[in-house]
């Protein structure tokens, strides 16, 4: 390129020079000066100077500050309810509403729009010496909110809404459920070993209730006998506030093992499976047909008078077996001129069933007996008019029909549940074991 220039004629080589010399002068000549974007106002841009640059982010941080604030917004509104200045005012013996409300400075009027609101306020007309009621005016004297402990779990509070009248809600804490366990020996009495043991009045009985079908706890217990049970405990706020339901006991009565656990659907049952309600035969004994049935009013065969009929008479040979509807035990085996041979068998605390008339005593006083275990033959002793065996059924000492009395249930459990049940109940049975094995130990 060069070489051909140099070629050139020299007007032409000027020509060149000069036309290359404008466009360098021109290419350094400095255009329109610069302007900022519309982000900056048109403002111009400084050379060497630091701009700040809006980030979308922000505008994210700022909505993300404001959605924060807003829980928070809500959580002052609920200091500001919780932040009620209250005045307790204990109830002393001999207070009524209305004098409890004037020593707290309101009306009568008060009273009345507060107890009137629903069946939550009216609660407060049998409020107990010793209890108290907090009062919270508002900056004009009235009444705001009204607190009221209805137990260790349940707060009644009273709130003055925007229109000026009273709306309630129930503040209730969450109760913790955990296992606690006892165990005792009897020395004396099984309810003087269940006070020794921390047990209450209501647990003593309900142990003995689901116990009461196989042993007599007031004719049975003997000194050594010992019991252990695992039982429910509730806490609030971690303070113990009472006792629920036994989940599993153990006792053992002059050396025999008794097992109950509790299955979910409330009733006991023994580690197998079985009730520990015991069911009861409709009928006793193998029948010919019925020759009297249950009737208050009937007509006496010998007397001819009219004299209630307190059972079933179930006409058979002359020693025909005759036995227990269910487990129990006797309590009365003798002979009268009116009962002939008979005997009595009381199952559990509730029911007592009675066999009159009999041949033969199979059966004594305080004998233990079994379901479907012959007690006696079927006979004519006392006063009757021919072979058969009168059959009575009582309920809390009242007679009932023993033909349409409704009797407890003793189905074991089906055998889906009980394939839930066995484990759980194995595990408890160990414990309730391992319990009694200490508690003998640190004797």
């Amino acid at each position: 390129m060069v070489h051909v220039v140099h070629k050139l004629p020299k007007r032409h080589k000027v020509l060149i020079i000069g036309f290359l010399s404008a466009m360098v002068g021109i290419a350094l000549i400095p255009s329109e000066k610069a302007t900022a974007s519309r982000d900056n106002n048109g403002k111009a841009l400084e050379v060497g100077k630091r701009y700040e640059l809006p980030v979308k982010v922000a505008e994210k941080t700022e909505q993300l500050t404001e959605l924060d604030a807003a829980p928070k917004a809500s959580s002052n509104s609920d200091n500001n309810q919780a932040e009620f200045q209250f005045t307790d005012h204990q109830v002393k013996p001999g207070d009524n509403l209305a004098l409890i409300f004037k020593r707290a400075g309101y009306s009568a009027k008060t009273v009345h729009n507060v107890v009137s609101t629903n069946a939550e306020t009216r609660k407060l007309t049998k409020i107990h010496p010793g209890e108290v009621l907090s009062f919270a005016s508002d900056g004009n004297g009235d009444l705001a909110q009204l607190k009221y402990v209805l137990s260790k779990t349940d707060t009644l509070f009273i709130t003055r809404n925007g229109e000026g009248k009273y709306e309630t809600r129930i503040e209730s804490k969450e109760i913790e459920v955990r296992e606690n366990a006892a165990t005792g020996q009897i020395n004396s009495s099984f309810w003087s070993a269940g006070i020794s043991a921390g047990l209450s009045e209501r647990q003593i009985m309900n142990f003995a209730d689901i116990f009461g079908w196989d042993i007599d706890f007031a004719n049975d217990i003997r000194k050594g006998d010992s019991f252990s049970l695992i039982y429910e405990t509730f806490f609030v706020d971690g303070e113990e506030i009472g006792t629920g339901k036994i989940i599993a006991a153990e006792f053992i009565n002059q050396g025999e093992s008794y097992s109950a656990v509790r299955h979910t659907d409330g009733d006991y049952y023994t580690p197998e499976g079985r009730s520990m309600k015991k069911a009861f035969l409709r009928a006793p004994v193998n029948f010919k047909y019925i020759s009297s049935n249950f009737n208050p009013k009937r007509l006496h065969p010998v007397t001819g008078r009219v004299s209630a009929h307190r059972g079933i008479d179930y006409a058979a040979r002359v020693g025909t077996p005759v036995v227990s509807s269910g487990n129990g035990k006797v309590i009365k085996a003798s002979y009268d001129r009116l009962n002939g041979h008979h005997v009595f068998i009381q199952h559990g605390g509730k029911y007592i069933t009675k066999y009159l008339h009999l041949n033969k005593r199979h059966v004594k006083n305080g004998q233990k007996v079994k379901q479907g275990q012959k007690i006696g033959t079927v006979g004519s002793t006392g006063r009757v008019t021919g072979p058969h065996l009168h059959y009575e059924f009582l309920v809390n000492g009242v007679h009932r029909n023993p033909k349409t009395v409704k009797l407890p249930k003793s189905e074991p459990l089906p055998k889906a549940e009980l394939a839930k049940f066995k484990p759980v109940a194995s595990q408890l049975v160990a414990k309730l074991q391992r319990n009694r094995e200490l508690m003998l130990a640190a004797r």
